[in-house]
């Protein structure tokens, strides 16, 4: 009788990264790979996002080079210079660097970070089978007058596009980067893309992100950056559309005076999952953080919202402030959440907080009764319950952009 021979999702990465074994890879993290487990609900972190769906698929790197239309994912009104990236691979036909003023952009294999610390198996994946590398550098001293937009597209069934992005932010320079996931079809496909920043000494850097995929998209985003003494980072997180997504964001800090702004808005509906998991680790004193997270769920959207809070013991003086508030438009949804903080130091300013509710219905009934009709008047109050996070996305153009996507697809009223 012959033995029944398992596949499991895990053989399935592993093989296909031993199949392209000559794509770009940072130096150790296969071996790392072949030691983690997929994740599961058995993990803590993990606990309410299941990824078994992720593991039936047969992934594939891009097999064609697609020529997409890429001028309804532009947004406004903007000036910016737009990086695309298509299935994963980085087009230059497609996008629009010239005359690029203090920021160097290239394509690179050479990845050595052997130090890291990778905490689960897509992060090691990333990085075992880079599908793109690209190197950001801007200039000291510098202000970035045109936003780069980049902008990842998929068009392929089951292909799996892992970009690796490296930011570099110099001294004392200032920049402002737009990042948006796109697809074109409904086509079974996975991103899962690294990001890492360095934000240096008295730099500003502020990133909005876009995700707008379709329901059949999975997008896993791993963030790490690093902000150096009197740097400031902004993320404004904003997640309109997406069958899965994951976003774990990891902050740290490297000098005294430094901040970091975390912002963020989800709408998940019919049975679609959202996940954000935040960690800010502050390290040194007289460091501030600010974390404001709000979502909207309906049909049988399920979210997660965990956001960590490190002070380490030399960490005197921080302040640190988190809020996460989200209403349920039906009963089908749910949401978890649990923002955590763990203090070692006993001069700080800290607080978290969290609420899961419904809408008011004294203020739905108020607005009936001045003539607004039921679907409006719900419109309206969940328009009021985001305005405070859309607001913290400072350039019109781009909030203009998020605000019409959210009333094309009648999450908010116009």
């Amino acid at each position: 009788m012959e033995a029944t021979v398992t596949i499991t999702a895990k053989d399935k990465f592993l093989a296909l990264v031993e199949q392209h074994e000559k794509l770009p890879h940072v130096v150790g993290a296969r071996k790392v790979l072949s030691q983690l487990d997929m994740p599961n609900t058995r993990m803590e972190d993990w606990r309410y996002t299941r990824t078994g769906k992720i593991g039936t698929e047969d992934w594939k790197m891009a097999t064609s080079k697609t020529n997409p239309d890429i001028s309804s994912f532009l947004i406004p009104g903007l000036e910016a210079k737009h990086l695309v990236i298509v299935d994963g691979q980085y087009r230059e036909d497609l996008s629009e660097l010239k005359n690029l003023v203090g920021i160097s952009i290239e394509t690179t294999t050479l990845v050595n970070d052997e130090q890291h610390q990778y905490q689960h198996f897509f992060e090691a994946l990333g990085a075992a089978l880079i599908t793109t590398r690209i190197q950001v550098d801007i200039a000291p001293h510098v202000e970035i007058k045109d936003k780069l937009h980049i902008i990842h597209v998929t068009t392929e069934h089951q292909v799996l596009s892992q970009p690796y992005i490296t930011i570099d932010a110099g001294k004392s320079s200032k920049a402002h980067f737009v990042e948006s996931f796109v697809s074109i079809g409904e086509h079974h496909a996975f991103t899962n893309r690294t990001l890492r920043i360095q934000v240096a000494e008295n730099a500003s850097f502020t990133l909005d992100k876009i995700q707008s995929e379709t329901d059949a998209h999975y997008l896993m985003n791993e963030d790490r950056i690093h902000v150096a003494g009197d740097g400031r980072f902004t993320i404004n997180t904003l997640t309109i559309d997406g069958g899965w997504v994951r976003n774990n964001l990891h902050i740290s800090f490297g000098g005294q005076n430094a901040e970091a702004n975390l912002h963020g808005i989800y709408l998940p509906r019919k049975k679609q999952h959202i996940d954000n998991h935040t960690l800010v680790d502050h390290r040194v004193p007289h460091c501030n953080s600010n974390e404001l997270y709000k979502g909207l769920l309906n049909d049988h959207a399920t979210g997660v919202f965990n956001g960590k809070v490190y002070v380490q013991p030399n960490a005197q003086k921080t302040n640190a402030f988190q809020s996460n508030a989200n209403i349920l438009l039906s009963d089908d949804a749910q949401m978890n959440t649990k923002p955590e903080l763990e203090i070692y130091a006993d001069d700080v300013k800290c607080s978290h907080g969290t609420t899961t509710g419904q809408l008011d219905e004294d203020a739905l009934f108020y607005l009936k009764a001045r003539g607004l009709g039921e679907e409006s008047a719900r419109r309206l109050l969940t328009s009021a319950f985001i305005n405070d996070v859309l607001d913290k996305v400072e350039n019109d153009n781009i909030r203009n952009y998020v605000v019409s996507q959210l009333i094309t697809r009648e999450l908010l009223i116009a």
